[in-house]
């Protein structure tokens, strides 16, 4: 399960008969990074089905694949994402800061030809 925030809505001219009446919601997946305001921690938007009324800006937990269909088993239905929670609140630890000069002198330890075995 992952956590996505809601950027819009699909609406479909055709529906197979199975998921009339559900929503088709964007949701962009979200990493620590993206949770905590970093635009770089956002992933590829997606589309998921909702049934649970989630909204423009909610964030929700959704699954993926073969665990997006498993709430409706013995059901099949079309889907290959799902947002199955709308989170009302969430507690996030700050993303962990690394210094550049930090990085720099881990790479050259960690890759330095000249180090012996």
């Amino acid at each position: 399960m992952r956590i996505a925030e809601i950027i819009g809505k699909v609406v479909l001219s055709k529906v197979d008969p199975s998921v009339a009446g559900a929503t088709w919601l964007i949701g962009v997946p979200l990493n620590h990074a993206g949770l905590n305001g970093d635009s770089a921690g956002r992933g590829e938007p997606l589309v998921m089905l909702d049934v649970q009324g989630a909204g423009q800006g909610s964030i929700v937990a959704f699954s993926e694949g073969g665990e997006a269909a498993a709430p409706f088993h013995p059901n099949e239905k079309p889907i290959d994402a799902y947002c199955s929670a709308i989170l009302d609140n969430l507690d996030v630890e700050p993303t962990p800061k690394t210094t550049a000069k930090k990085t720099a002198v881990e790479q050259k330890t960690l890759f330095d030809p000249a180090r012996k075995k």
